[in-house]
């Protein structure tokens, strides 16, 4: 309807500027002579015209790509009107509005000891002493998204600008909170997971009320102060020393049982020659002729005797 009255009335200002009668040409005078001069200046006042009225025509079309939603404001309405275009081709009425866009696809926001990665430049991780009074720096990422049906309570209570009014604060402010609660220890270690499952629910919590939505908090990193490094990676050294240790004497104390073992087998082996001597005195000689080579197919065991083992050998 409002596109309507606004073509309308610029084909009244059109009719208007050229003169126009009915029944005659825009360029002829009462006696139906074309004016010549007239002409040119006509064409020029004509094509002025056109201009202004594409100008006017182009500002009345809104086209929102996807992934945005633009807020619509009556400039001239007490009360404002506001009132939330999606995605598409949009006619309004011309220099009554204005407009705010606003991005509802899925956005990150970062915190990070690296210059160039978080949203601020510089140090940007966020220091919080622990429940022993240790500061460290939590280095995070958020994703969240604009809530399309509180679009308008938005922009009325918060605006544009709200990384830095509600979600910036609410950060800092949960990432203090929690941290506190745990010693430095388990922030090392166990309960990491844990500390990240926290900071997120508080945050979901806290900004959905807002229109804001967290799909996700990614806990990057966590900085410990340096004297602490030193004595996590001294602490490191001496577990890997004492297990080294550990290690060398288990491994002496499995040799000292082989060789008792070995022992006890000598002993136990000793204690039945010792017994089969008792028994039989020349098993000492079955024992020396034992050992002795192969090779040797003759003994002389005294002055008198001379033993030849060959036919015992082969038999």
């Amino acid at each position: 309807m409002g596109l309507l009255i606004f073509l309308i009335i610029v084909a009244v200002a059109i009719s208007i500027f050229m003169g126009y009668k009915p029944g005659k040409s825009f360029w002829m005078n009462k006696e139906g002579k074309v004016m010549k001069n007239s002409v040119k200046g006509s064409l020029i006042g004509l094509i002025v015209i056109l201009i202004v009225a594409i100008s006017i025509v182009s500002s009345g079309i809104v086209i929102v790509h996807p992934g945005n939603v633009i807020i619509k404001f009556n400039k001239f309405s007490h009360k404002g009107n506001l009132s939330a275009m999606g995605q598409g081709f949009h006619i309004v009425f011309p220099f009554i509005y204005a407009f705010d866009k606003y991005n509802v696809r899925i956005q990150e926001y970062t915190m990070s000891v690296s210059k160039a990665e978080g949203k601020k430049y510089g140090d940007d991780s966020v220091w919080s002493p622990t429940k022993e009074g240790l500061q460290v720096g939590v280095d995070l990422t958020l994703w969240f998204r604009l809530d399309t049906n509180r679009i308008i309570e938005l922009h009325k209570t918060i605006g544009r600008d709200y990384e830095e009014k509600i979600i910036r604060p609410a950060i800092r402010s949960l990432i203090r909170n929690t941290v506190s609660q745990y010693g430095v220890m388990e922030l090392y270690s166990t309960k990491r997971a844990e500390v990240q499952e926290v900071i997120f629910q508080g945050i979901k919590k806290d900004l959905s009320n807002k229109g804001i939505i967290i799909d996700r908090l990614l806990l990057r990193d966590i900085a410990f102060p340096k004297e602490f490094q030193n004595a996590i990676e001294e602490k490191q050294i001496a577990q890997q020393q004492a297990q080294k240790m550990k290690y060398v004497l288990e491994k002496e104390q499995k040799e000292a049982e082989r060789k008792r073992i070995e022992a006890n087998g000598e002993a136990k082996k000793i204690t039945i020659i010792n017994e089969a001597l008792r028994k039989s005195p020349n098993y000492i000689k079955y024992l020396y002729v034992d050992k002795l080579s192969d090779k040797i197919k003759v003994i002389v065991s005294d002055q008198s005797t001379i033993m030849d083992l060959k036919g015992l050998i082969g038999q």
